[in-house]
């Protein structure tokens, strides 16, 4: 997935000089970013939100997560959730929200890309090992599975702060 099928400014929430953040800007932010909230959805209902780091690759926004992990449970009944990006400052940067299915990524192709593209945004501290359920960590000698999800976007908010803009890049209806 290359573009999104339509961006637009909200002139509801931007200050009236402000200009839509661009897909590309928005998806170079989401590839730069060390950390993200991911928020999944309990069975009763209840959000669950915890950090963690992610990758951009194959169009997706991918993350990990250990089974029987609270984000693990909570992907086996309900795969919607929220991956959230951004600073800690009000008046300047870009806070991101990306919305979407989580999906098992256990294709090994798609794995070893994922593992490639950790391990070149970390310097190598990153540094996973494809398995045939996902991966594992190179320094783990119990070799603990790592389960890997990719996020395609449905929808993907880009807040601009400083000259406050909202711009919302849609990705399926």
């Amino acid at each position: 997935m290359a573009n999104p099928l339509s961006s637009h400014l909200d002139t509801r929430f931007s200050d009236p000089d402000a200009e839509a953040t661009s897909w590309d800007d928005t998806r170079t932010a989401l590839e730069q970013a060390e950390l993200f909230w991911v928020t999944t959805v309990r069975s009763d209902g209840r959000p669950h939100t915890t950090p963690l780091v992610a990758v951009w690759s194959d169009g997706a926004l991918h993350f990990c997560t250990g089974l029987g992990e609270q984000k693990e449970v909570n992907l086996r009944h309900n795969r919607r959730v929220s991956l959230m990006t951004g600073r800690n400052d009000w008046d300047q940067g870009l806070d991101i929200v990306v919305e979407g299915e989580a999906e098992r990524v256990e294709d090994r192709d798609r794995l070893q890309r994922a593992a490639a593209a950790w391990t070149a945004k970390w310097d190598g501290r990153w540094h996973y090992i494809v398995t045939d359920s996902g991966f594992a960590h190179g320094d783990d000698p119990d070799g603990s599975a790592v389960l890997v999800f990719a996020v395609r976007p449905e929808r993907v908010l880009a807040f601009g702060k400083g000259d406050f803009s909202h711009t919302s890049h849609r990705f399926s209806s």
